[in-house]
């Protein structure tokens, strides 16, 4: 907490936690240009953290038994109770959670040009729409379950799926939505909970990770250029990495260096393609940024070949 909280920085228009565990919680901050200390800001939007904990320990316990629930309380302190309470918690696995963190009507941002991107919004992340917005795209953001035929009314020239939180095979209705976007042959670009739709539109099969992966330093290699690219990663479900091989249709353009899973897609026939990272940071490296880029040449390619 010694480094403060700074408005501008914040990703998201609320808190998506329900609370912290660390091992020391400072009260003092001190930063150039911040808006107050960290406890200012968890007293603002009422949230809990427990400190002073053995946080090694407790990692070593994650790593080995896996990602779990877990429960903080000041008020009730009998263990017994607690673990009741837990246990009406549902698993992650299951749980639609983009309808949570989803915005609930559209809005546009970004100077009218020529490059109108629409973008799906599952909890997206504020500079996914800056990397978008600074490329001289018009956004215009849609809720999470919005339509096929509304996001084409806007006569769009690129697709972005976003990321979000939640369990992506039990969300069909949005699976199908994709898979329209897809076939309408417009350049289709997905990160994180994006991608994994982007592959379930297709076909593929996702699962719920151990452990998942967390952190800013995640090596990734590409697969097209044969480069390895440190990334940021926040997610618990990852893409079949057997289900992608066996799909005639599926080019694995990006792979996890530490454990082999899947990070990133090609739709060999269209102009559709997803990472499970964030190319975007914020925080995190910019080894990926290049993503947009590619994004941005399909809109524009896409567009010279329908005007010949």
């Amino acid at each position: 907490g010694n480094y403060g909280i700074k408005n501008d920085e914040i990703e998201s228009d609320s808190v998506k936690i329900s609370g912290m565990v660390c091992k020391k919680f400072s009260d003092v901050a001190s930063r150039y240009g911040g808006d107050g200390s960290l406890n200012e800001y968890f007293e603002k939007e009422k949230l809990v953290a427990i400190c002073e904990l053995d946080t090694r320990k407790l990692v070593r316990h994650i790593r080995d038994k896996g990602a779990m629930n877990a429960i903080i309380s000041s008020e009730e302190l009998d263990i017994e109770i607690l673990k009741s309470k837990l246990k009406t918690v549902p698993s992650m696995a299951g749980l639609e959670l983009a309808s949570k963190v989803s915005c609930t009507e559209s809005f546009e941002i970004g100077t009218e040009n020529q490059n109108k991107v629409a973008l799906l919004d599952f909890g997206v992340k504020k500079n996914i729409i800056r990397s978008l917005v600074d490329r001289g795209c018009h956004l215009k953001v849609f809720p999470w379950n919005t339509k096929t035929s509304e996001i084409m009314a806007w006569n769009p020239d690129g697709i972005m799926l976003s990321n979000g939180p939640g369990d992506p095979s039990v969300m069909p209705e949005v699976i199908a939505t994709v898979q329209e976007i897809v076939a309408s042959e417009i350049p289709v670009f997905g990160i994180c909970l994006g991608h994994q739709l982007l592959a379930l539109s297709q076909g593929l099969v996702t699962k719920k990770m151990h452990n998942g992966h967390r952190g800013i330093n995640h090596p990734i290699k590409n697969m097209i250029t044969g480069k390895c690219e440190v990334t940021s990663q926040n997610h618990g479900f990852v893409v079949d990495m057997d289900s992608a091989n066996e799909h005639d249709n599926i080019e694995v353009t990006h792979v996890h260096l530490n454990d082999n899973t899947l990070a990133g897609i090609k739709v060999k026939d269209k102009s559709a393609f997803s990472v499970q990272y964030h190319p975007e940071a914020g925080p995190g490296p910019n080894d990926a940024k290049y993503l947009f880029d590619n994004f941005l040449e399909n809109i524009i390619k896409a567009k010279q070949i329908q005007t010949v």
